[in-house]
């Protein structure tokens, strides 16, 4: 994937067969980059995203998204990140194109402190269960 020209349905970010994480700090996404790596994901198949890049991608997507994109939950999700990124979280979008791959993301996700996660599949978007929010605000 590449976050220069990311992945979009009507206007807004969807990049299906990624799942799509977020992280309070630079340490735990780090750890969950070196674990995924030890898994032997490919660095090429990991994305990563500063707080400031997120946010000035939602602010883009605000701007182009089609009228239909307030028909699913894509849209619902980039104002969800833009919370986020603006509260100082880091991004990362792993390809998991299969649900074994996207599992074991699913898992790191869990294992490595982050406060939000989604898998991107071509008609559903799921939410990863179980992960750490604390006091990280949701939108």
């Amino acid at each position: 994937m590449d976050k220069t020209n990311p992945p979009r349905t009507f206007g807004v970010f969807k990049p299906v067969g990624h799942t799509v994480i977020a992280f309070r700090s630079d340490a735990d996404m780090q750890a969950a980059v070196n674990s995924l790596i030890e898994q032997g994901f490919a660095h090429s198949a990991l994305v990563r995203y500063t707080p400031a890049e997120m946010k000035a991608q939602v602010d883009t997507e605000l701007q182009i998204a089609s009228p239909l994109a307030s028909f699913g939950y894509e849209l619902d999700l980039v104002k969800a990140h833009g919370v986020l990124a603006e509260n100082g979280c880091s991004f990362l979008a792993v390809h998991a194109p299969d649900d074994a791959l996207a599992e074991r993301v699913a898992a790191v996700a869990r294992a490595t402190k982050a406060v939000a996660g989604q898998h991107y599949g071509t008609f559903m978007i799921e939410e990863l269960a179980d992960l750490s929010p604390g006091d990280t605000p949701a939108a």
